[in-house]
């Protein structure tokens, strides 16, 4: 039988003890990879109601709670280790994850674009380019910190970010910004 995931003794007590913290005995853990950066996935756990499971979901049991595994999810999390650590310098649920953030090799091209090349440019101004996925032709990004909202978001994607890409990754054609530039603390784009 395949592990999917598992989940150590000292991560277990802790969930378990956020559980009783809701005072409320018919909670489950859903676990979803909400998306991917050049340093690995981004994972979301929450406590949700045992009759909030969805179609396709992976339903995994320990001693004391159920897991919801989101369906989309499951493959990448196939072999994953969650932990719960206390460090100086961190301390929460770590992910140890053997699986490869982009199976697409020319997704894997394009992050390696932003990690050497876009990110530590603008790095300096405080902003940070993140890959959403490859799909045909066309990159999505999204621009973060500094760059969301910032008056010149668009000539650094079509100055920066979309020529590098394309020079080095022949078969992306266009690069496609989705980031909300009118949210934010201080845009320059108004809503």
């Amino acid at each position: 039988m395949r592990r999917m995931l598992t989940i150590t003794e000292l991560a277990q007590k802790q969930i378990a003890a956020a559980m009783e913290d809701e005072e409320r005995n018919d909670l489950a853990l859903r676990i979803a990879i909400t998306g991917r950066t050049g340093g690995g996935f981004r994972y979301q756990m929450d406590l949700v109601g045992l009759d909030e499971s969805r179609p396709g979901d992976e339903i995994l049991e320990t001693e004391a709670f159920k897991v919801y595994v989101d369906s989309e999810s499951a493959p990448d999390l196939e072999g994953a280790t969650i932990d719960f650590v206390t460090r100086l310098s961190e301390s929460g649920f770590k992910f140890d994850n053997p699986n490869s953030v982009w199976g697409d090799g020319v997704a894997a091209d394009v992050q390696r674009v932003l990690d050497e090349q876009i990110n530590p440019q603008i790095a300096a101004h405080g902003g940070f380019v993140t890959l959403l996925e490859v799909k045909e032709e066309t990159a999505y990004i999204t621009m973060g910190g500094g760059c969301q909202g910032c008056g010149m978001a668009d000539y650094t994607l079509k100055q920066g970010v979309e020529q590098a890409i394309v020079e080095a990754v022949p078969t992306v054609q266009r690069v496609l910004d989705t980031t909300d530039h009118a949210a934010g603390t201080n845009p320059y784009y108004a809503p």
